[in-house]
Order: structure tokens, then sequence, then C-alpha cells
């Protein structure tokens, strides 16, 4: 696949780029998709999740009234799951939410998600630039000129760069990464893909 390389003003370098069919021209296999996003998103999960069981709420033992003559059913703990502000019953427990996917699988969701934005015709390559200090306007302007305004975005960079970063960060829709950190829920989640000159190499490195 041959794509123009364009400068931060939008404007055509002249320069052609070549991104791999093996990795950018595959059949997107859905199923890699879909279990590596799973996998992705259960890993930002803390798992701090808790409710107090009966045993851990606070209150008195004392039977609350006579086992019989009532006419009501029996109760021995004002802590029973039965009564307001008693423990709850299977209530969540702090648990991790990780599971592990092979490398293979996560290689193949990672070709199969560049393969849809390629299919889409949502990759561009750009010249490699920098910013001299982190400002999020300047950044803002650079997408304006590239007509991205209100898109979301994914800038894949080869090296890091902490003024591209910081100059993001702040900004909802769009994302800074390095090649080597490059994974299936930030291709998928963004509109736009802009790849930097430089980083091809990184991106076709990682699947071999």
């Amino acid at each position: 696949m041959e794509l123009s390389v364009v400068n931060i003003k939008g404007k055509d370098t002249g320069k052609k780029a070549v991104l791999s069919d093996a990795i950018f021209g595959i059949e997107p296999n859905d199923h890699a998709i879909y279990l590596d996003v799973k996998q992705y998103l259960a890993n930002q999960r803390q798992g701090t999740h808790k409710a107090k069981e009966r045993n851990e709420v606070a209150g008195s033992t004392k039977k609350l009234k006579k086992q019989k003559g009532t006419g009501g059913a029996r109760a021995g703990s004002m802590k029973s799951p039965v009564f307001v502000g008693g423990g709850t019953i299977f209530g969540p427990r702090p648990r991790d939410y990780h599971f592990k996917l092979n490398k293979k699988l996560k290689s193949l969701a990672r070709m199969s998600a560049l393969a849809h934005k390629a299919k889409e015709s949502n990759i561009s390559i750009i010249e490699d630039f920098s910013l001299q200090t982190p400002k999020t306007k300047e950044y803002i302007n650079i997408l304006n000129t590239l007509k991205l305004e209100g898109k979301k975005t994914l800038l894949v960079i080869g090296e890091k760069n902490d003024n591209l970063v910081l100059s993001s960060r702040n900004l909802k829709k769009a994302k800074v990464v390095v090649a080597s950190d490059l994974n299936t829920y930030d291709v998928l989640h963004a509109d736009k893909i802009l790849i930097a000159e430089g980083s091809i190499s990184k991106i076709e490195s990682l699947f071999n």
C-alpha cells in the first residue's frame, strides 16, 4: 500500500510511503480484535469494589425478638441481609480482572485493527515533526490545518517526544503514542490514524 506523505500544513511533500500489505492489507480477524479489546479494558479495572457482608456490618448481635409467638418469621440478628442496613448477599469483593492472551493473537488483533483503518482510508502519513515547547494550542492548530477538527485522532511517532505528548494530553479527542506502545483499542477508538514517517519501520518491526 502506497500513501502520499504530507507535512503539518497539509501540503503534499511529493514523497511516498509504502505500508506493508502483510500488516495493513490482511483480512481482519474481528474475534481477535474483540478479545484484545476485552483484555485491554479488563486490565484498566482496579477491582477495588467491596460490599459489607453480615459479619462486617456494625450493629448489635442481640436477638431482635422472641423465637415464637409473634406471628412473624424468626429473626436473630439485625445484620441479616433481609433487613435494611444489613449485610449484602453475594456482594462484590476485591478481585483482579487481568487475564492473559498469547502474543500471536494480540499481534493479529493489532494488525486487524490497522487493516480496518487502511480499508476505510483512515490512515495518513505525516512528515516527522516536533514542537519546541509543550503547547496544546499549537497542536490543535496542526490538527485543524489537517482538517481533523472535532475528530478523534491517534498520532503514532517513532521515538518518545515529551513535547508532543504533553501538548496532546489535555485533549479528549487526541492522543499521541510511541509505535512500540501501539494497541488495538487506541487504533479502533480513533477516527483518523496519523503515522509519522519515521515510525513506519518501528510499527513493522513490532510484527516481525
